[in-house]
């Protein structure tokens, strides 16, 4: 179903309203909308950022076209806008909605959760934990913290 939107314009002498629907299909029907929208965010949110826009790779846009998007536009904005803040490097790494299972493992502890994450973080910074845009940045936390943590979790860099 196209999303309805009304456009009114008034007419001050009589106060009259003419009002047009304007149909707007849903961003999972315009696929081909995709990479323009992200390249617009990207432009967007890197000057807004500061940041220097990162490139997008083929198979990343693929899967942002594969995804349904229930929250239109504004949800690819604030995935595109995520990306730019977590990302480091010249490819923007865009974690795609619904990749993987977002569903509570069962069994599963605070500790080896906490655990999980940092790991993830860690991996997407490329293992730099302090500065602005290491692993301590992107947590909250200050970098000595983040040490005791990896430390009292036994999370140790790969060779």
């Amino acid at each position: 179903d196209p999303t309805r939107r009304r456009v009114s314009r008034c007419n001050n002498l009589t106060g009259q309203h003419w009002v047009f629907p304007i149909l707007v299909p849903p961003l999972r029907k315009r696929t081909e909308d995709i990479p323009l929208f992200v390249s617009w965010f990207v432009e967007k949110y890197g000057k807004e950022t500061g940041r220097r826009a990162g490139r997008v790779s083929r198979a990343t846009l693929d899967e942002l076209k594969g995804y349904s998007w229930p929250g239109n536009v504004r949800e690819l904005e604030n995935v595109i806008e995520r990306a730019l803040i977590t990302s480091s490097g010249d490819e923007l790494h865009i974690e795609v909605p619904g990749r993987g299972s977002s569903a509570p493992k069962v069994g599963l502890t605070l500790a080896d959760a906490e655990r999980d994450h940092i790991l993830s973080v860690l991996r997407q910074t490329k293992w730099k934990i302090e500065g602005p845009n290491g692993a301590a940045s992107c947590l909250g936390l200050k970098a000595s913290t983040l040490r005791s943590r990896m430390k009292k979790l036994k999370i140790r860099r790969p060779d």
